[in-house]
């Protein structure tokens, strides 16, 4: 029989067996010593390249700005409004046997601005009614809808709402000027907090751009937006300054480590925070896609701006701090 029997223990060497054994021990320790290797390696790739990694959201940046100018000589604003910024008419019919995109294909070529969308059961997901949005007057596009649907509209089987365009105008510019102001006060505290204005002014591009960056993929999606799509916005300027905030105290503020295990810290940190909420949005975005459009629009436009705040947070912020560290010798 081949191979080693137990009675050739004896033919090994003693010191060749111990020589074995210290092999064997040695080998966990030559692998972590390879891993931190690895580690510094990282390292080295992020110090030599991340200023150039840098010009990644400054040209998105670029194009966002040139697109939103576009879009405003085109369409007269930086965004498409529904009638609850412009004034228009809104019907909503109790009938479950029409779905909404009859509705849209019938009328659409007389009303080229119609929207149209199913209200349904949270608990069956069973279409309940449907709702048309158009900035015609309530005697036109009542008139056209009930030729579509070959009956009368009458209280008992429709609601009727009209909103005056100067009424609409003026609330939409209270939230634009709400907007500037929340973001006018969230740049003081900032400023305030770190009373240097590179670590300031990197905080406040970065939640700048995650606003613009959304604002252009709705205008991609042609998405209209309604007030409560204004006020995710305004949500979104508070989401946007948590991570940017966490990374730049860890960097300016604490000294254990070095400035690169420091933002690493902050990264693993604001990661799991930025994940977390978008985790959670997408959820209550699925349960409710089919049931409220305002919660539909609310959750989408949180859900875009976070991801482009993992964007702005850990290129643009990250690379202008350690950029700034560099240069005042912060290590």
């Amino acid at each position: 029989m081949s191979g080693f029997q137990p009675e050739d223990r004896g033919s090994i060497p003693l010191w060749r067996i111990l020589k074995m054994t210290e092999e064997a021990n040695k080998q966990p320790e030559e692998e972590k010593q390879e891993i931190v290797k690895k580690k510094i390696d990282w390292s080295k790739l992020y110090n030599k390249n991340y200023k150039i990694i840098l010009f990644i959201p400054v040209a998105l940046f670029v194009f966002s700005v040139i697109f939103l100018f576009q879009f405003n000589a085109t369409n007269g604003d930086i965004i498409l409004k529904d009638v609850s910024l412009t004034g228009g008419t809104t019907i909503t019919v109790f009938d479950t046997t029409i779905t909404p995109e009859e509705v849209k294909e019938a009328l659409r070529p007389q009303f080229p601005d119609l929207l149209s969308r199913g209200i349904s059961d949270i608990r069956t997901g069973q279409q309940q009614a449907f709702f048309i949005e158009t900035v015609s007057e309530v005697s036109v596009i009542k008139q056209a809808l009930e030729d579509f649907l070959g009956y009368k509209l009458t209280t008992e089987n429709s609601s009727t709402e009209f909103t005056g365009s100067t009424i609409s105008s003026g609330f939409y510019q209270q939230l634009r000027i709400s907007i500037l102001i929340a973001f006018i006060f969230m740049a003081s505290v900032v400023f305030l907090v770190f009373k240097t204005p590179i670590p300031s002014l990197a905080v406040i591009i970065s939640a700048l751009a995650d606003i613009v960056f959304t604002i252009v993929v709705i205008d991609l999606f042609g998405i209209s937006l309604s007030t409560g799509g204004i006020v995710a916005i305004l949500m979104l300027i508070g989401y946007s300054v948590d991570t940017d905030i966490l990374l730049t105290t860890r960097v300016l503020r604490k000294k254990q480590g070095s400035l690169n295990e420091r933002m690493l810290g902050a990264f693993k940190t604001g990661i799991t925070m930025t994940l977390t909420s978008i985790l959670a949005i997408a959820v209550a975005l699925v349960i409710i896609y089919n049931f409220s459009e305002t919660l539909r629009q609310i959750f989408s436009i949180l859900l875009i701006g976070l991801s482009f705040d993992l964007l702005n947070t850990w290129l643009t912020n990250a690379s202008i701090l350690k950029w700034y560290a560099e240069a005042k010798n912060i290590r």
